[in-house]
């Protein structure tokens, strides 16, 4: 609630896997359901449905949709097939390895090729998936930047300093 107070939107875009099943609203403690009721009353809060959620509870507020376009721009839960300039989509959880200085940090991203992002997953459980898995190839077919996630912004990583999980730094 911390930063739509601070930030106050006249819009929140959630792309999807946002309760992870149907029956995730029963295990809601009241307190976690008064704050996404307040948040979701703030401004015009929108659900996009994911694999996970396709349909998020009723009682929360916000509106549901498959996808929302505006202007030149549609976010998406699942990426779209195929080039998608303005595509702005959730789903793979974008995470990189990047290697420096004799050792590596593995973080969340988000993950770009200028026409498309792919967002990264902020809740404590989602897990990531390497912007160098075979997942993306599809999407980024010209390569990938990934702007990662540092304890005080975003910083961008330059594609020779990407690594898959599992190899060792150098």
């Amino acid at each position: 609630m911390a930063l739509v107070d601070a930030l106050k939107p006249t819009t929140v875009i959630s792309l999807g896997d946002s309760f992870h099943d149907r029956r995730a609203r029963p295990r809601m403690a009241a307190d976690d359901v008064a704050l996404v009721r307040t948040m979701t009353a703030a401004c015009d809060w929108v659900w996009i449905e994911g694999n996970h959620d396709p349909k998020p509870p009723e009682d929360l507020g916000g509106r549901m949709a498959h996808e929302l376009r505006l202007g030149s721009l549609v976010f998406r839960h699942e990426p779209a097939a195929g080039k998608a300039r303005g595509e702005i989509a959730g789903h793979l959880h974008p995470c990189a390895r990047v290697l420096g200085r004799g050792r590596s940090v593995r973080a969340r991203c988000f993950a770009s090729d200028g026409e498309r992002l792919v967002m990264p997953a902020y809740g404590a459980l989602t897990g990531g998936l390497n912007v160098l898995d075979r997942a993306f190839d599809a999407l980024f077919p010209d390569g990938v930047v990934a702007g990662v996630l540092g304890r005080d912004g975003v910083y961008l990583a330059a594609g020779e300093r990407l690594a898959p999980d599992g190899l060792r730094a150098i």
